[in-house]
């Protein structure tokens, strides 16, 4: 129940943090992606079906903030939950550098088949959005990464 009332907090703040990057300008909302910090932050401490469910909510409610195709989001954050839950669970990706570069190539993951999905499913074209997506990933998981450590030093001063 604990995890459910924390996943529910970072979902608001997400939406929170979504609308006033919206409000503020636009490109920034392309750049930082809240609802992948979520996604991938819950896929690595709750593993594959927790990201998935997370993923699902973060994606369908990102899908409601744009003009874009309903589902998209929620496809491609489901499955960027599922598949950081399953190699967190396999791999250690716990180490600072090992944490930043895996959480960069789920991002980065999560980028392309989004893109590709929207090519090939409903021939939207390739437009990266001024450059911009580009540092979508990197953005990602450097908050990710951050935040991420900072939780597991305060629970290990916790104990």
């Amino acid at each position: 129940m604990r995890d459910f009332r924390k996943a529910v907090l970072g979902i608001l703040l997400a939406v929170f943090f979504y609308s006033v990057l919206g409000k503020i300008s636009a490109p920034l909302v392309v750049v930082f992606n809240a609802f992948a910090w979520v996604v991938l932050y819950f896929g690595l401490v709750r593993h594959e079906a927790f990201g998935a469910i997370i993923g699902t909510v973060c994606g369908l409610l990102q899908d409601s903030f744009s003009s874009g195709v309903f589902g998209l989001a929620g496809l491609t954050k489901t499955l960027l939950g599922f598949s950081t839950g399953v190699v967190a669970r396999k791999i250690n990706v716990t180490p600072v550098g090992r944490n930043f570069v895996f959480l960069l190539l789920m991002a980065t993951a999560e980028v392309v088949l989004w893109k590709l999905l929207s090519f090939f499913l409903f021939r939207e074209s390739l437009g990266l959005g001024g450059s911009l997506v580009l540092l979508q990933p990197l953005a990602t998981a450097l908050v990710v990464t951050v935040f991420y450590q900072v939780v597991r030093k305060k629970q290990g001063e916790a104990t």
